[in-house]
């Protein structure tokens, strides 16, 4: 076995039907008394009428979006300093947790995150914030929830759709996660129950939305994997994602799902030991092509085209993919990551 390095994230989690019942509790345990809750629109009255009757949540701020822009965070601390909370309280996915995060970073108050989706953002100290255009991603251990609440039934009603591409999403945090620069075998061992989990229990969902035992095994699944996002460094599949949500304003998990099979195809020669897991966890000799048919399992966009991204940003994202310098296990190629591209905005199968 290999030298390495282990630093776990600190973690408190209620899991199971029905721990949303345990908010006020929970706001309790990480010290707050006036608690801020925070949503998108369109979770905002679910988000209100599941924690009703909480004391501790004196306000609402339901103007979370896509890609956490900075004049959303800007608008929210107001809210933050108008209320005096001493507490956030995130409802909804990504979108709502990652300003919980950005909110932390500027305030340092603390935060319980409550996760609809399986994102996995609750489980880590990464922000990523959109500004002018342009995605950046920090890591800090002020944005890491204080506290995580997995209430299955929140996720009952998640849309077949998005409950595909999110758990997906959750899937690339894992499989970049195996062949991190600084991976280590607690993460790698996470990271193939949690790919495991996901791949069984989304396909299932798919043909049975309010399926608990499938549920349960997804949101299991996706707080693995967010453990693995969140304690080890990521390589192209996240860089890449990153560039194109910011620059095309592309839907997140929807852009993860699209974009994996191809850039899990483009490293798959520099990583044979992580192909070796993923072929168990994915029970497929081909995992690249086995994350393709995982997507079309549950009927999730199939390329970057649906998405809304134009022809002719295909260049543009190359160049961009390359104008940073960062590590991925294999070396980063101008026209091969073009390649690529090309083939995610068509909807190709991933190169073999």
């Amino acid at each position: 076995m290999q030298d390495f390095i282990y630093c776990g994230q600190t973690a408190h989690v209620f899991f199971g039907q029905g721990s949303i019942s345990r908010l006020e509790e929970a706001i309790a345990t990480v010290g707050g008394t006036r608690a801020l809750l925070l949503s998108t629109p369109n979770q905002a009255e679910q988000a209100q009428a599941l924690t009703r009757g909480v004391e501790s949540i004196i306000g609402v701020f339901d103007g979370a979006t896509m890609h956490t822009p900075v004049e959303v965070t800007d608008t929210a601390l107001k809210h933050i300093e108008a209320s005096e909370a001493d507490c956030l309280v995130a409802f909804g996915g990504g979108s709502t947790i990652g300003l919980a995060k950005a909110i932390a970073l500027r305030t340092d108050l603390p935060q319980v995150a409550v996760p609809t989706t399986y994102a996995g953002s609750e489980m880590t100290p990464i922000l990523g914030q959109t500004e002018n255009g342009r995605k950046t991603t920090l890591k800090s251990p002020k944005v890491l929830p204080e506290l995580v609440i997995y209430d299955v039934d929140l996720t009952l009603g998640l849309p077949v759709g998005m409950s595909g591409t999110s758990g997906i999403n959750a899937i690339a945090h894992a499989v970049e996660g195996l062949y991190a620069k600084d991976t280590n075998p607690v993460m790698r061992m996470l990271a193939a129950a949690g790919i495991e989990a996901l791949a069984e229990a989304l396909p299932t969902i798919a043909r049975k939305a309010d399926d608990v035992d499938a549920r349960s095994q997804a949101l299991y699944g996706a707080w693995l994997c967010g453990t693995v996002l969140g304690s080890v460094g990521m390589a192209l599949h996240h860089k890449l994602c990153h560039t194109l949500g910011g620059t095309f304003d592309l839907p997140h998990a929807e852009t993860h799902t699209v974009v994996l099979p191809h850039a899990l195809a483009y490293n798959a020669p520099a990583i044979p030991d992580s192909i070796d897991v993923l072929r168990k966890a994915l029970k497929n000799d081909d995992p690249a092509q086995a994350l393709f048919v995982l997507g079309r399992a549950v009927n999730a966009p199939a390329s970057l085209r649906e998405l809304g991204m134009p022809e002719d940003g295909i260049d543009k994202a190359a160049d961009q993919a390359v104008e940073n310098a960062y590590w991925n296990p294999r070396s980063l190629e101008r026209d091969d990551l073009r390649n690529l591209i090309a083939r995610a905005w068509a909807g190709e199968r991933p190169a073999s």
